[in-house]
């Protein structure tokens, strides 16, 4: 029987993502814990929550906003509910379709399902990865799960040790994508897949029930026609994303796809509309006065609040947050954005997807120019040609961007694949290059994260340069770093982020608009503004696209220029075998001084030396032997 000790520790390790009830079963073969965020139906939905005669349990992180309708079917079919909760859904569901049961789901959820009569584990995440589940295989064939790596990290005897691939992709992209964390030996359950243990089996290869889709090659669709269809169907996935027994609110940055969200619930019948922004006192990454704007041109409540210059503490606070080192810095805003909104609402719809899902990252508008480029030029031409230019042309981090083509001439020299990576890569190969100490280099056996979008995009059911870069956004960079920045920071705040713009059936239906209708020349997201001008300001459509950023690079040659020095040049980045401390020295001197702006490197080891102090060396919480199951 598993330690009981044990289950209650990692349960309430998650104590943050569900504030308002707990409850755990412990039966020969099976331990579940798990804690609650109430949301629908308050005074039920107790998990683990079971089946009629207790043979099938479950708990569940999510919502399914289909589950009346799916109630109603099942009922037909003869199964009989004793709540009017979604999470009783899956058990009825699993027991009528088994595993295709999440092919009927559409909503965000990770649950973890077993059936005593079977022997069956059923591990399973949501389509576009909005939660995430981690699991394990321990020694003595245990297979260990958790909504959070904290979860696992409770388990005395859980191997720590560090992935060296994981760490590169981590200074690559600025995250562990899936499904790697970054310790050997954990993982995490990819978007769009299922895990299925049999009872004595070991740990197998997930299954993946649901893809990415893109239909280029099918005849185009007026853009006017699209515009109403993609009006219908964001309206569509927000009021489905409205039904709630809390306050509920929206996320509100002055940017399109926030903008969109607002103006959707309005179209949607919301009865009033709370909405919550985060500024900053730099004017250059400041977007509050647009969020004001859309707030009033919508009707809504909103609610701003302005970053400090000086607020970081959240130093201190982010890495035990995300558990794995995080590169993001928007982490520190997107917390900030999630504390503020909690004071006034318990769910929060996000904009998140709309830049992965209609092509509305300057990288795409820049891969499809290089793409042109490529096409026109054979590589043994622009390799060399472009390659000389790259290396000759000054790294002019300081000029305004029409002058800064360094990164575009080398990338220019490379193949799709490098060129797009080049583009997206948080550290560079040849900075990566210069920290990794001779030992770590080995270690690595040759291994380069590149390779890890290599195969991604290599699986893109699609041929069309700019759809091959979306998918791989959504493949990568959307369940890695956005949802994973706003899942934590959420949780962390007891606060649910629904995303109405990775609403599957809409994803499904934006991949057969053509690629020329989501980038138009310089306007990317072009048929998502086209389709909201009735809806929304023409100057808050089309402005210049600002981002959640920091202003980085001055806060570390000002503020914290003593603490970076402290944690870069001292403690755990210098005894963990990893970096090259020459290194390290030389880029903190180069960023200081002002010739180079090294302020993603800098924040990289930042978040990385947080992890190794906060996290990795903190001991598990328990001494006592580990578990049996």
């Amino acid at each position: 029987m598993f330690d009981a000790d044990l289950l209650d520790a990692m349960t309430d390790s998650l104590s943050h993502r569900g504030p308002d009830d707990r409850g755990t079963h412990r039966a020969p073969g099976v331990a579940l814990g798990h804690r609650r965020l109430s949301i629908i139906d308050l005074s039920a939905g107790h998990q683990p929550l079971f089946n009629e005669d207790g043979s099938v349990v479950v708990v569940y992180n999510g919502e399914i906003y289909n589950f009346a309708e799916l109630m109603a079917d099942l009922r037909a079919r003869g199964h009989v509910f004793q709540t009017r909760c979604d999470t009783e859904v899956i058990v009825h569901a699993w027991e009528e379709w088994g595993a295709h049961c999440v092919e009927r789901f559409r909503g965000m959820f990770a649950f973890a399902l077993y059936d005593a009569g079977r022997g069956d584990l059923f591990l399973a995440r949501d389509r576009l990865g909005i939660k995430p589940l981690y699991y394990t295989e321990l020694k003595d064939g245990t297979i260990a799960f958790g909504s959070e790596l904290k979860a696992l990290l409770e388990i005395p005897d859980l191997p720590r040790e560090i992935d060296p691939k994981a760490v590169e992709e981590y200074f690559a992209f600025g995250y562990v994508p899936d499904p790697r964390s970054i310790y050997t030996g954990v993982f995490k359950l990819a978007p769009g897949c299922v895990q299925i243990v049999h009872r004595g089996a070991r740990l197998g290869a997930p299954w993946q029930y649901w893809d990415v889709t893109f239909d280029d090659a099918a005849p185009q669709r007026s853009e006017a026609t699209n515009a109403e269809a993609l009006r219908a169907g964001l309206t569509d996935a927000v009021r489905a994303r409205l039904v709630a027994d809390v306050p509920l609110g929206a996320f509100l940055s002055g940017g399109v796809d926030s903008s969109a969200v607002v103006a959707s619930m309005v179209a949607a019948g919301a009865a009033s509309i709370e909405t919550s922004a985060i500024g900053f006192g730099e004017s250059d990454y400041d977007e509050s006065s647009y969020a004001r704007r859309v707030a009033e041109h919508c009707g809504a409540h909103h609610h701003a609040r302005q970053v400090a210059s000086d607020d970081f503490d959240l130093l201190e606070i982010l890495p035990a947050v995300y558990d794995e080192p995080f590169a993001d810095s928007s982490a520190i805003p997107t917390y900030r954005l999630c504390e503020q909104t909690r004071e006034h609402v318990v769910v929060a719809l996000s904009g998140d997807g709309g830049d992965e899902v209609f092509a509305g990252y300057r990288r795409h508008r820049w891969h499809h120019y290089e793409e042109l480029v490529r096409r026109r030029l054979s590589q043994r031409v622009r390799g060399p040609l472009f390659g000389v230019l790259g290396k000759i042309y000054p790294k002019l981090d300081w000029a305004p961007k029409p002058l800064r083509a360094k990164a575009t001439l080398q990338a220019l020299a490379r193949e799709t694949v490098d060129g797009y990576f080049s583009t997206l890569a948080v550290v560079p190969a040849v900075q990566r290059e210069r920290l990794y100490a001779p030992e770590f280099k080995q270690r690595l056996s040759g291994y380069r994260a590149v390779d890890h979008l290599r195969a991604v995009m290599a699986a893109a059911p699609t041929d069309h340069h700019l759809s091959r870069a979306q998918y791989a956004d959504i493949k990568t960079y959307l369940p890695g770093d956005i949802l994973t920045k706003v899942d934590r920071a959420s949780m962390a705040h007891g606060l649910e982020v629904r995303v109405p713009m990775l609403d599957h059936p809409f994803v499904e239906w934006a991949g057969g608009v053509a690629p020329g209708q989501k980038l138009r020349g310089r306007e990317g997201k072009y048929i998502l503004k086209k389709a909201f001008e009735p809806r929304l300001p023409r100057d808050v459509l089309y402005r210049e696209k600002m981002g959640f950023a920091v202003p980085l690079a001055s806060w570390f040659r000002g503020p914290l220029a003593h603490r970076v020095r402290a944690s870069l040049q001292g403690g755990p980045l210098r005894s963990c075998g990893l970096f090259e401390g020459a290194a390290i020295d030389r880029l903190v001197e180069e960023h200081m001084e002002g010739t180079q702006d090294r302020s993603q490197t800098i924040w990289a080891l930042l978040m990385f030396a947080g992890f190794l102090e906060k996290v990795h060396e903190k001991p598990a919480q328990r001494t006592r032997a580990p578990v049996s199951a």
